[in-house]
């Protein structure tokens, strides 16, 4: 598991739909350590463009084009992020950092 891959998770806490995708976005640190969640913002189908959204899709493993949100980040148990599907790269990994900072308010 790594910083910026994406895993479906079947249902999920608090959520209607039976499965939704995540994006891991925990540091490495914790991600390798012993602890047992990590930090995950949720992908939806729908975006805004708002500053704290980054678009993603089917060059990403996606079926469709979507957003990562993360004004919407919850802490997931590692043993639940099994079903790989694909991962960001190169200058989207910098749009998570941004939407990250801004969802965080730490500009």
């Amino acid at each position: 598991m790594r910083r910026g891959e994406f895993y479906r998770v079947r249902r999920p806490d608090g959520d209607k739909r039976d499965s939704r995708v995540y994006v891991v976005v925990s540091r490495p640190a914790l991600i390798d350590s012993r602890f047992a969640t990590v930090i995950c913002a949720p992908i939806y189908t729908r975006g805004d463009g708002l500053s704290t959204q980054v678009a993603v899709g089917p060059d990403q493993g996606l079926k469709h084009d979507s957003w990562i949100m993360c004004d919407n980040l919850v802490s997931i148990q590692k043993v639940r992020l099994t079903d790989y599907v694909g991962s960001l790269t190169g200058s989207l990994v910098s749009q998570l950092n941004r939407a990250l900072r801004s969802a965080l308010d730490l500009l």
